[in-house]
This record gives structure tokens, sequence and C-alpha cells, in this order.
């Protein structure tokens, strides 16, 4: 069974990230647990955005700027294309969905790139690392204010939505960290390096906990029974069409303007993958705790597919390239 897992793409984290989110729904944290695990997960957060903006290399933004087109075209993906997709889906399975997942579905449209599995996936696709590696990067580093702004705009937050605390929470846990991180890395960034595995792990360790927290408070306050079976079932089929839409988007882009075949595949995944990492921290600062379960919901089931997904094309295009290679 493990092998087979493994074979689709499904690895040990996710397999953990499904056990975290069925541990919220059957046993949330309640009362002082709850106080205590908010506590745990601010700070946890904090350090993982410290640690991003320690392990951030200037020269490798500046390498890889030089190529412009693709990095343009990258950036409108992310921010500009994703959005109107998003806000189209959300009038076509709007009333499908409800407010609160359509609300996550939009916020999921404003994420930015991730940053390991794209540049992973890039790799293993022969793609132009380099490239992936400015690209995921700068998508992070604007997505940190950019996310917020978007936010406002799309979800129209200022009827009520994200509220001036939460802008705050956003700089104080967040972009402070992330600031820290950049003026600090020319002493701790070579001891960030070298240290993968404590990375790795307050990275993914950070992600369990604000995912347990999510689901613990979307238990506690009674949310999950405001949503039917089937309107899971229909998010679930929602996210596959969102993400079919946008890869035919990157494949025709990339046709459109003849891009070698290394840049196609940074903007195939660094284009139409979302941040997870990036995703639940902003979720959880804001918004409220009783509605951030539903809100984050697209983001872990649209996260989950494309990475099960983008794993099985990148393999794909591993093994193409072999046989290319042979022939030639």
């Amino acid at each position: 069974m493990t092998r087979f897992l493994k074979r689709i793409g499904i690895d040990n984290y996710m397999l953990m990230l499904l056990g975290t989110v069925m541990l919220g729904l059957l046993l949330p944290a309640q009362g002082v647990a709850a106080e205590a695990l908010s506590h745990v997960t601010y700070w946890a957060v904090a350090l993982l955005f410290f640690l991003y903006g320690a392990k951030l290399d200037p020269s490798s933004v500046k390498a890889g700027m030089l190529n412009w087109r693709l990095q343009g075209l990258t950036f409108i993906a992310t921010y500009v294309m994703f959005p109107l997709v998003g806000l189209l889906m959300a009038a076509v399975f709007g009333d499908l969905l409800g407010p609160q997942v359509t609300m996550g579905l939009l916020f999921l449209s404003v994420l930015p790139s991730t940053v390991q599995s794209s540049i992973a996936f890039v790799s293993m696709a022969g793609g132009n690392v380099p490239a992936a590696i400015c690209a995921a990067s700068l998508s992070n580093l604007i997505g940190v204010v950019l996310t917020p702004t978007l936010v406002a705009l799309v979800l129209h937050a200022g009827d009520g939505g994200v509220s001036l605390d939460a802008v705050l929470r956003i700089g104080t846990q967040i972009l402070l960290p992330f600031i820290a991180g950049q003026v600090l890395r020319p002493w701790v960034g070579g001891f960030v390096k070298s240290r993968k595995t404590l990375t790795l792990i307050v990275d993914r360790g950070a992600i369990l906990l604000i995912v347990y927290s999510a689901f613990s408070a979307g238990t506690v306050s009674g949310l999950w029974a405001s949503i039917p079976p089937a309107a899971l079932v229909a998010l679930v089929a929602v996210m596959l069409v969102f993400l079919a839409v946008v890869f035919g988007l990157m494949v025709g882009a990339g046709r459109l303007f003849r891009m070698p075949m290394q840049d196609r595949a940074v903007l195939f995944f660094c284009g139409s993958t979302k941040s997870l990492a990036s995703g639940l921290p902003i979720a959880a600062a804001l918004f409220p705790p009783e509605t951030v379960g539903a809100t984050v919901l697209p983001v872990l089931v649209y996260h989950m597919s494309q990475l099960l997904i983008c794993a099985m094309i990148a393999q794909h295009s591993a093994r193409r390239n072999q046989q290319q290679a042979l022939v030639a």
C-alpha cells in the first residue's frame, strides 16, 4: 500500500495532513487547550516566515529577474489570471458551494505560488530551475503584502470581512518576521540553510498546527454540521475543474509566447500552484476562528489535488525527457 501511494504521488506528509484534518474533526482542541494551541501556532507561523526571510537569496532573485518575460507571465498568472478565474468559478458554482466555501475559493485565487513543491516539479520535469527559484520566491515575497490587499478587493472585505486588527496581525506575525529574517540573513542564513531538517520540521509543523487549529475551531463552532456532504463532494469536483482550467491556460500561454520547454515548465508549475504554507497563516490572521476552517477548505483540497496531479505530470515529463535523450 505504501509503495502504491508513493507511486501515485501521495507521500507521508499528505497522509499526516489528512490525519490532522480527521483529528480536528474527531478530537478538537477546546477551552484552555485551544487557547494554548492558538499561542503555539502564532509563534510557529512567525518562526516560519522568519526562516523564509533568512533563506531567500537576493542573488538568485537578481539572476532570475533577467528572464523578464517568464517572470512577468508567472506574476500575471498568479495575481491577475487566477483571481479572474476565481471570480468566474465563484459566479458559476457559488450557489452550489455556499457562501463560506465560495469565500475560500476566492481566497485561494489570490494566494502566492508554492515554493518547495513547484521548484521540485520543475526540476523533475527538466525545467529552468534557477528561474523557478526566482519566480516562486518573488511570488511569496510579493504575496506577503499583495495577497491581503487582493483579499480586501476580491472579497469586498471592507463590508465586514477583514478588519484593521487583522491587517496589523499580518504585519506583526508574517511581514515583520520575514523582514527580520532578511536583515539577519548575513549572520543566520548559512545556519538556516545547513539545517534543512530543522526548517522542514518548522515548515510542515506550522502547517499541521494551523490545520488542526482551524478544523478544531470549525468543529467546536458546529460549522461542519452546516456543510452537507454533497457540498464537500461538489467542492472536490469544482477544484478539479479549477485545476483543469488553470493547467489549460498555462499550456496555452507557453505555446502562444513560443517559450522554450524549460521555461514552459516554470510557467506551468509556478503559475498553476497555490501555497498552503502561505495561505493558511494569512487565513488564520485575516478570518475569524469560527469560519477559518471553511475558508481554508478549498485551499486544502486544491493543494492536495495539485500535488498529486503535478507529481504525475512531472514524472511523465521526466520519462519523456529520458526517452528523447536515448533517441538523440
